[in-house]
């Protein structure tokens, strides 16, 4: 345990330090951990309101950035009660008015009891053409969900290699439709005691049908819905496959409700829950003209200014890397790599060392290393 003067240090500078909150906080999932120190007069805050509530931590908060694991303190109704960060997307940003908050009582930040907007916009994803023409009917099920009747679309799954868009996708689709989207890790549904898992399930689509139209996306599915063959080695799943499963056959209606899922290892789903999919949507690799278009897209957003740059050139050299592998691998290491340098401009050896290294890195690994 850091000494009490760490801590306290590390309190006062959470709420002044910018260095990494270049970004808003799109969601932030918190849980109440009480007073520094009891007594017996303590009175715990109640949340009758979520949405004045949201609205209020948002005002008193503005401009923190945050952190998980990291504590957010009450300052005016019930001074120094604390709220503890159990996730934060994207991480370590900055807290502002469109953030959406969530209060949960679950470790696991399961955010099955909150409605939760999303910002993200069609253009924001590069590409992706025909599963965005796909699209369009969950689109006129979500806009006029009572027009569909037992013909809605309500399972769908996105498949295709990690960092291609699934997710951004699903945002952009509830935004462009104005119906909230509850976000979720297959990882998340997994209790720590028997029945655990198959209680959140049923929760989860609970709350989406109180909150109808309304989208449950369920990131990286083969987490929990592996081929059977695997599922006997993993018997704590099997309650949460076939609860899941329940809920996707209907057998209780959920008017309103659509599941989308995602995976980047399609075929080693368990085919009794791939069928229930109406719809497989497949999200492919960036071509040439698409790598451009993320490079030239996210350079403007750079805090330093970038040197004219053949990313034609660059474009060429991309070949088998995702979206998120541009961003995140070639992208950041430029940058980083400049401000290292105590520099005031990104050069295009910086793109090129970038590339050289990530396939230096690849080259390492063996062929069955690259898809675990």
């Amino acid at each position: 345990m850091r000494p009490v003067s760490q801590r306290v240090n590390a309190k006062k500078n959470h709420e002044n330090n910018t260095e990494f909150g270049k970004s808003t906080s799109e969601l932030l999932i918190l849980k109440p951990e009480g007073y520094p120190l009891s007594g017996m007069m303590d009175e715990y805050p109640v949340i009758e309101n979520r949405d004045v509530f949201e609205f209020y931590a948002r005002e008193q908060w503005n401009g923190y950035v945050a952190r998980k694991g990291d504590y957010l303190f009450d300052r005016r109704m019930f001074p120094d009660f604390a709220y503890r960060i159990i996730d934060v997307e994207p991480a370590e940003s900055m807290i502002g008015s469109s953030t959406s908050i969530i209060v949960t009582e679950e470790e696991n930040g399961l955010p099955s009891s909150a409605e939760i907007k999303s910002s993200v916009k069609f253009e924001d994803v590069i590409g992706q053409e025909l599963a965005k023409q796909k699209c369009r009917l969950i689109e006129r099920f979500l806009e006029e969900p009572e027009r569909f009747g037992k013909w809605a679309p309500r399972n769908i799954l996105f498949f295709g290699p990690s960092g291609t868009g699934k997710t951004m996708l699903a945002k952009a689709l509830a935004n462009k439709t104005d119906v909230p989207i509850i976000p979720v890790k297959a990882t998340q549904l997994i209790g720590e005691y028997v029945g655990d898992g198959a209680r959140q399930i049923h929760q989860l689509y609970d709350r989406a049908e109180e909150m109808a139209p309304c989208i449950i996306f369920i990131d990286e599915l083969d987490a929990i819905a592996l081929d059977r063959k695997y599922q006997e080695l993993r018997g704590d799943v099997s309650e949460i496959v076939n609860a899941l499963l329940t809920e996707m056959d209907g057998i209780v209606e959920r008017d309103g409700v659509c599941t989308i899922c995602s995976t980047n290892r399609i075929y080693s789903l368990d085919s009794a829950i791939r069928s229930r999919f109406e719809e497989e949507i497949e999200f492919v690799l960036p071509g040439e003209e698409e790598v451009i278009k993320i490079f030239e897209s996210n350079v403007k957003t750079f805090p330093l200014q970038v040197e004219d740059c053949d990313f034609r050139s660059l474009a060429k050299k991309t070949n088998g890397l995702s979206g998120r592998d541009l961003v995140e691998k070639v992208l950041k290491t430029a940058l980083h790599q400049a401000i290292i340098e105590d520099r005031e401009v990104v050069a295009s050896k910086d793109f090129e060392n970038a590339l050289a290294k990530l396939g230096r890195k690849y080259a390492l690994q063996g062929p069955s290393e690259l898809y675990i």
